[in-house]
């Protein structure tokens, strides 16, 4: 028999996209709709590829190489100033096959089942993943909304004692996806403490942290380290944070990444994991070794989605409310109508953006995210700048 939770799962954004611009653009297709690099990658990873060939004969191990664990957490210290050796590379990280995996897989770990079920609580909007994961958990999705006048960010600490006693897992983006925000370290704080406090997992997805405009991005990790330690004297109790090489590096297609946080935490998705998670295979997990080991390629990445900010920032920055984003890639244009825009821009352009409203609940916290467009900003400057004129003149009436 088929599992009815599958039926309750939220519609996939991208879905809804294909059926709002189901016609012919107007134009050569531009995608913008998706947050897929198009940097280049670093050649090394080819060469490190081929050069390892001969591991993909081999069944990798679930926990990854020492090797990649070592290099995962060595740059998780310096990028976050942990004290040294405090991230145990054998109990305190374990590498993922892409960190959507492990963020749809982190309620299962968390969630027991439970009369009334479990809530899981999400940002709205956010990454439809979240909401997707606690279903199939046999959780309940407890939507919090993310709008401008809480800084983007979901107020977990403003929630009544009913909810958040009965939290298994909450989710938390930073820089957030889709707005850009940033979480201070005194809102990591307060979050961190609050999951200590109900004794709910905080899964803090951060995978956009190294792509930031000014300022680096605080860290969960780095507010633990400056917290009173636990009775446990686990530093990272509670806590989990996810990291991935696809947008730092430029390699979606690698499928690689890490989690990092509370033992507790790090062992119970290893037991998931034998039960039926994907590893990274060995030519895999040797040119993730040397992606996280090297900063230069980062910085050069960094430096290019930079300028694309100086782009947007020269042709809409006094329109459509344009709010440079502090960290990510995405654009988060209040446009009047999302869905109109979008298929707009579809129909005289040939140009694809997301209605806010597909990142955002199913009821009515969704219109809140209604009137907004995530824009990606992931080709390259010129194809990047054309975009943005062509959105600009198209949406000047918006």
């Amino acid at each position: 028999m088929t599992n009815p939770n599958l039926f309750r799962l939220p519609a996939n954004p991208f879905d809804r996209l294909r059926a709002l611009l189901s016609g012919p653009g107007g134009g050569e297709s531009l995608p913008m709709s998706i947050g897929e690099p198009q940097h280049p990658a670093p050649a090394f990873v080819a060469e490190i590829l081929a050069r390892e060939a001969a591991g993909w004969s081999k069944y990798p191990p679930l926990t990854g190489t020492p090797a990649f664990r070592a290099a995962a957490a060595a740059w998780a210290e310096r990028r976050y100033r942990l004290p040294a050796g405090a991230l145990d590379p054998e109990t305190a990280l374990l590498p993922v096959a892409g960190t959507r995996e492990a963020l749809g897989q982190i309620t299962i770990v968390a969630a027991a089942p439970a009369t009334p079920p479990a809530l899981v609580l999400l940002p709205s909007p956010g990454y439809q993943v979240y909401g997707g994961a606690a279903i199939v958990a046999g959780a309940e999705g407890y939507y919090v909304p993310a709008r401008a006048e809480n800084g983007f960010l979901p107020d977990y600490k403003a929630l009544p004692e009913s909810v958040l006693s009965r939290a298994s897992v909450a989710y938390l983006c930073s820089p957030a996806n889709p707005q850009g925000a940033v979480a201070t370290k005194a809102q990591l704080a307060d979050a961190i403490r609050l999951a200590r406090h109900h004794g709910f997992i905080l899964a803090v997805d951060e995978c956009y942290a190294e792509i930031y405009d000014r300022v680096p991005p605080p860290g969960a990790l780095e507010v633990c380290a400056e917290l009173p330690l636990p009775a446990s004297g686990d530093m990272f109790e509670n806590v989990v944070v996810f990291h991935s090489l696809s947008k730092r590096s430029s390699v979606p297609g690698l499928r690689s990444g890490f989690i990092a946080g509370g033992r507790a935490i790090i062992e119970g998705f290893t037991r998931l994991r034998a039960c039926g998670g994907a590893a990274m295979p060995l030519p895999v997990l040797a040119a993730a070794t040397a992606l996280w080991q090297d900063e230069a390629h980062v910085e050069a990445n960094r430096a290019l989605y930079r300028a694309k900010f100086d782009l947007a920032e020269r042709i809409l920055g006094n329109r459509l409310n344009f709010v440079r984003p502090a960290g990510g890639f995405f654009l988060w244009l209040d446009v009047g109508d999302g869905e109109r825009a979008a298929k707009a821009l579809w129909d005289k352009t040939g140009i694809r953006v997301l209605p806010g409203a597909y990142l955002a609940s199913p009821g009515s916290d969704s219109t809140a995210a209604t009137p907004y467009v995530r824009i990606a900003l992931v080709h390259d400057l010129a194809t990047t700048e054309r975009a943005l004129t062509r959105i600009a003149e198209t949406l000047k009436d918006g």
